[in-house]
C-alpha cells in the first residue's frame, strides 16, 4: 500500500513538473506566434486612423511581463506630424505597451481586441497651434472613406488604468508666443472605462513652467495633483470631486468641471489655498531656497483663489480672475536675528472679456519692512499676449546686510551695503523690438551705499563706496561708481543704451563708460585658482558675450605681472567675445609704449593679436623683465641703453592673461641707441671674450644698428646684424628656441694686423704692393649649445695657418722674381766696369741662395 501511494505521488510530481514545464513553455512561445498578427493589428489601426508618420524600431509580446495579461511592447515609437506641421513631433516615447487578456490573442480576423491597461515612458507629447491657429494635434482621418474605414478599427479600449513615467508635456502658440511646459511627468490613472460615469483615481507629479515670448514667468516649480475625477464619457464631462494638490508645497483645493462640448471646452473651475496662513507664500519658494518651514513663525495672512469660467475655443478662452492677498503679514525663521514685517500684498491676474489679448497683471499694493527701512512696489502689465506693456514704480531703502537675517539665502558671503530707489518705468515690448527706446518713459534714480562683497568668484573683497543711476526716458546714466578691490581703485561713469533690450528681448547690454583709476592691479581681479594655473591654456577666461560697450580708460599705475605701467590711457571696446584695445598709452622701462590690438574669447582658448610700439625703452629692464620680450631677444637684457622697436605678435592666453609662448609668432624691428654690452652678464659674451682675445665684447659698437627677429612655433630667426668693432667687421644671424637652444653664425673679416707676430713679420718682407693687398681675412664662427651653457667654434686657426702658408708662398715668388731679375741685368750686359769682381761674388751668392744646397748641420 505504501509502496503504490509512494508511485502515486511520484505520478502526480511527475504530472506537475511536466504541466509548469509546458506551461511556461507555452508562455514563452506563444508570443512568437501571435506577435506579427498584433503588431500588423496595430500598424493598420494607426494607419486607418490618423493623417501623421508614425515609426518605431521594434515590438515584443511578453505573455510573463504583466501575466496574467499578454504586453505588447513597442521601443522607440514616433508620431510625426505633416503639413502645416512638418518637423514637428506630436508624441514621441522610449517604449509605449498595450496589455489585454491572452484570450484576445486567440480572436479571429475582424474581431477587436479589447485594450485593458496602457503605459508610455520616457517621452513628450507637443501640442502646437501655428500662427494661422490650427493645431498638430488634430491628426485623425475625417473624410467620409477614412471614417468607414475608422469604423472597423482593430482595437477596442475598455481600459482600466493607464500610466506615464518621464514624459515631458508642451503646449505651444506660435501666435502669441506662450509656452506653457510640464516636465518628467509621472501620471497614473485608474477607473471601470467601461461605464458611462464612473471616478477615475489619479495622481500626477511634474515641474510647470510658463513663458510668454522671452519672458519666463514661472521656470520648473514643482506641481502635484492627487485626484478623484467623476467621468461622464457620455456628456464627455469630467468634474473634481476629492483632490490634494501642491504648487511646490502651497497646498490647492479644486471643485468645479471641465466639458467637451463639440469642438470646444467648457471650464467652471474654483481653486483656492485652504488654509489662510503667510507660511502659504513662503511655500511657493523651491525647497532649495526656503529653508526649514517647519522652524517658521508666522503672523498675517496669505490667500492665493481663482475663478476659470468660460468657453476655450478657437477665438475665445475662459474668464478668469485670480486674487493673492496678505495683510499686514510677517514671518521670522527661529535660527535668523531679524524677521519681515509690515507685509501687504495685492494683487490680480485678470481676464474679464475672453480675449486673450486682454489679459494682465496688476500689483495694487506690494511692501515690507525691516527693522526700520520699508520698501513698497506697485505696477501692473496689460496686452501680455499681443504688446505686453509695462508701468512699474518701486520706492525705498534695503539693508542687504539683513537679506541673510532674515532669510536663509544660499550665500556662501553676505552681501553688505544700503540700496536705495525711488524709480518708475513705463514702456511697451512692441518699442523694444523695434528699438524705439525713446518711447519709453524713465524717472529717478537707485543708488548703492558702502556696498561689500566678498567670494570664491572674486579674488579681494569688492567694496563699493558709493554707484548711482539715474533713469531718464530711454537712457540709464551711471552718474557714480567709485570702488576698490585688494589695492585697486575704480572710478566709473558713463550710459546705458538699451537696458530694456537686454533684460528683456536677450540684446547684448550697449554703453559707453569713463573708468578712471589711481592704482590698478591685474592680480587683484585673478582668483588663487586662476594664477595658480599660468602654465597652459585651458580656455577659461571669457568675455561676457552680452556686452557691447566702450570704454574710455585712464590709470596711473597698473601693475601687470610684476610690471608697473604708469599713466597708461586709451580706449577698450568690448563686443562678440572680444576686446579691442585702440589708441592705448603707457611710460614704462624708463620710455613710452603704445599697442592696439584685440584679445577674442571666442574659441575655447583666448586669442590675441597685438602691435606694439616703443619709444626709447631700457633695453636690459625691458627685455630683462617681460617674459615674451625676454624669449624673443634672451641677449638683450645684457646691454646698456635704450630701444625704439615695433613689435607685430600673436598667439593664445594662459589663465593669468599673459601669453603663451608656444603659441606665439610674430616680427621684431628694433633700433638701438647709445647701447653698451655688460659680457658679465652673458656666459655667451663670456665665451666670445675668452675664444677671440683680440676681442674686447664691451667695446662693440652697438649705435644705431637695426634687428630684423621673425617668431613661430617656439623658434627665433634673426636677420643677418652687421656689428663694427674698431677696424674689424661682424655679422651674426641665425635661430634660438625659446627654450634656449641656439645655432647661431658669426662671420668676422679681420685685420691681419690681429692675426701674430708671424703675420705681421711675413707681411713686413712684402713689397708694398703686395702687403696693401692683404688687408683682412674672413672668418667664420659657430656658437651652438644653450644661452646658459653655449659652445663657440671657428676656423680662425686654419684661415690664420692657410694666410701664412699665403706669405711665405708670396716671399719665396718675390725672392725668386729678383734673382732672375738680377740675372736678367747681367746677361743684358749692364754691368759697373769699375766693380766687375764685386758684382761676380753678388751674383754668385744670390745663386746659392736660391739654387744651393742646405748644409748639413754642423757644417
Amino acid at each position: 500500500m505504501d509502496k503504490k501511494k509512494k508511485s502515486t505521488g511520484k505520478k502526480i510530481l511527475k504530472w506537475f513538473t511536466v504541466s509548469i514545464l509546458i506551461i511556461t513553455i507555452l508562455l514563452v512561445a506563444i508570443p512568437y506566434f501571435f506577435k506579427d498578427k498584433i503588431v500588423l493589428m496595430v500598424t493598420n489601426t494607426i494607419n486607418n486612423s490618423i493623417n501623421a508618420k508614425v515609426s518605431f524600431t521594434n515590438s515584443d509580446l511578453s505573455l510573463l511581463k504583466h501575466f496574467p495579461l499578454a504586453s505588447l511592447t513597442v521601443n522607440n515609437v514616433a508620431v510625426a506630424n505633416k503639413a502645416p506641421f512638418i518637423g514637428d513631433t506630436l508624441f514621441k516615447a522610449e517604449k509605449l505597451s498595450l496589455d489585454m487578456k491572452i484570450t484576445e490573442l486567440f480572436k479571429k480576423p475582424g474581431e477587436s481586441i479589447a485594450i485593458q491597461s496602457i503605459s508610455t515612458s520616457n517621452g513628450a507629447i507637443n501640442i502646437i497651434f501655428n500662427e494661422g491657429g490650427l493645431g498638430n494635434y488634430d491628426i485623425a482621418k475625417k473624410d467620409e472613406a477614412d471614417v468607414n474605414t475608422n469604423a472597423n478599427s482593430s482595437f477596442s479600449f475598455n481600459i482600466n488604468d493607464y500610466q506615464l513615467e518621464n514624459i515631458d508635456f508642451n503646449y505651444i502658440d506660435r501666435a502669441t508666443k506662450m509656452n506653457l511646459s510640464v516636465a518628467d511627468i509621472v501620471h497614473s490613472g485608474k477607473g471601470n472605462f467601461k461605464e458611462d460615469i464612473f471616478n477615475l483615481d489619479t495622481k500626477s507629479t511634474g515641474y510647470l513652467s510658463f513663458a510668454i515670448d522671452k519672458t519666463n514667468f514661472i521656470n520648473k516649480v514643482n506641481v502635484s495633483l492627487d485626484a478623484v475625477l467623476e467621468m461622464d464619457l457620455k456628456n464627455a464631462k469630467y468634474t473634481f470631486k476629492k483632490n490634494t494638490g501642491y504648487v511646490n508645497k502651497l497646498p490647492l483645493a479644486f471643485d468645479g468641471f471641465i466639458q467637451l462640448i463639440d469642438d470646444n471646452q467648457l471650464y467652471d473651475i474654483h481653486f483656492k489655498t485652504p488654509t489662510s496662513s503667510f507660511k502659504n507664500a513662503l511655500a511657493l519658494v523651491p525647497e532649495e531656497f526656503s529653508g526649514n518651514l517647519n522652524t517658521i513663525e508666522t503672523k498675517g495672512n496669505f490667500d492665493l483663489e481663482g475663478i476659470i469660467k468660460g468657453t476655450l475655443s478657437e477665438n475665445t478662452i475662459p474668464n478668469f480672475t485670480i486674487n493673492i492677498n496678505s495683510k499686514n503679514a510677517m514671518f521670522k525663521y527661529a535660527d535668523l536675528p531679524k524677521s519681515v514685517q509690515n507685509i501687504n500684498i495685492n494683487t490680480q491676474i485678470l481676464n474679464k472679456t475672453g480675449n486673450t489679448k486682454d489679459t494682465y497683471i496688476t500689483v495694487n499694493t506690494l511692501n515690507f519692512k525691516i527693522d526700520e527701512d520699508v520698501f513698497s512696489a506697485k505696477g501692473n502689465v496689460k496686452n501680455l499676449t499681443t504688446n505686453p506693456k509695462l508701468n512699474l514704480s518701486a520706492a525705498g531703502t534695503i539693508n542687504l546686510a539683513n537679506i541673510g537675517k532674515v532669510y536663509p539665502a544660499s550665500l556662501e558671503k553676505e552681501f553688505v551695503g544700503v540700496l536705495t530707489a525711488n524709480v518708475s518705468t513705463r514702456f511697451d515690448m512692441g518699442a523694444i523690438e523695434k528699438k524705439n527706446y525713446q518711447n519709453i518713459d524713465n524717472s529717478g534714480t537707485i543708488s548703492v551705499d558702502n556696498f561689500k562683497y566678498d567670494g570664491k568668484d572674486v579674488a579681494n573683497p569688492f567694496f563699493i563706496n558709493k554707484t548711482t543711476l539715474t533713469f531718464n526716458s530711454s537712457v540709464i546714466e551711471l552718474k557714480e561708481f567709485s570702488a576698490k578691490t585688494g589695492e585697486s581703485d575704480l572710478a566709473v561713469t558713463g550710459k546705458i543704451d538699451n537696458l530694456y533690450g537686454f533684460v528683456f528681448k536677450d540684446e547684448v547690454l550697449k554703453g559707453k563708460f569713463n573708468l578712471n583709476s589711481n592704482n590698478f592691479k591685474i592680480s587683484d581681479f585673478l582668483t588663487e585658482e586662476t594664477q595658480s594655473n599660468t602654465s597652459e591654456s585651458t580656455g577659461s577666461l571669457k568675455i561676457p558675450a552680452f556686452l557691447d560697450c566702450k570704454f574710455s580708460a585712464n590709470a596711473k599705475k597698473v601693475v601687470y605681472d610684476n610690471i608697473n605701467l604708469n599713466n597708461v590711457s586709451g580706449d577698450l571696446y568690448i563686443h562678440d567675445q572680444t576686446v579691442d584695445l585702440q589708441n592705448l598709452k603707457s611710460e614704462v622701462f624708463g620710455g613710452k609704449i603704445a599697442f592696439d590690438g584685440n584679445v577674442s574669447t571666442k574659441e575655447k582658448t583666448p586669442k590675441f593679436n597685438m602691435g606694439l610700439n616703443l619709444f626709447e625703452l631700457n633695453i636690459s629692464e625691458s627685455f630683462g623683465n617681460l617674459e615674451m620680450l625676454k624669449a624673443i631677444a634672451p641677449i638683450a637684457k645684457t646691454i646698456e641703453g635704450k630701444i625704439n622697436s615695433t613689435i607685430k605678435l600673436s598667439g593664445v592666453l594662459n589663465q593669468d592673461m599673459t601669453p603663451n609662448l608656444k603659441t606665439l609668432s610674430g616680427e621684431l624691428f628694433g633700433k638701438l641707441l647709445n647701447p653698451e654690452l655688460n659680457k658679465n652678464n652673458s656666459k655667451v659674451l663670456s665665451l666670445l671674450s675668452n675664444k677671440i682675445d683680440f676681442l674686447d665684447i664691451s667695446k662693440l659698437n652697438l649705435d644705431g644698428i637695426n634687428a630684423f627677429l621673425s617668431f613661430k612655433d617656439g623658434q627665433v630667426t634673426v636677420k643677418p646684424i652687421p656689428i663694427k668693432y674698431n677696424d674689424i667687421t661682424l655679422e651674426v644671424g641665425g635661430k634660438h628656441s625659446f627654450d634656449n637652444v641656439m645655432n647661431y653664425d658669426i662671420n668676422f673679416d679681420i685685420p691681419v694686423k690681429y692675426l701674430g707676430t708671424e703675420v705681421t713679420t711675413l707681411l713686413s718682407k712684402l713689397t708694398p704692393k703686395d702687403a696693401a693687398s692683404i688687408k683682412s681675412i674672413p672668418v667664420q664662427g659657430n656658437l651652438t649649445g644653450s644661452f646658459a651653457s653655449p659652445k663657440f667654434e671657428s676656423n680662425l686657426k686654419n684661415a690664420t695657418s692657410n694666410l701664412v702658408k699665403d706669405l711665405a708662398e708670396k716671399q719665396k715668388q718675390n725672392l725668386l722674381n729678383q734673382g732672375k731679375n738680377k740675372l736678367k741685368d747681367l746677361l743684358n750686359g749692364k754691368k759697373d766696369s769699375t766693380k766687375t769682381d764685386d758684382t761676380k761674388d753678388n751674383v754668385k751668392d744670390a745663386l746659392k741662395g736660391l739654387f744651393g744646397k742646405k748644409k748639413n748641420n754642423g757644417n
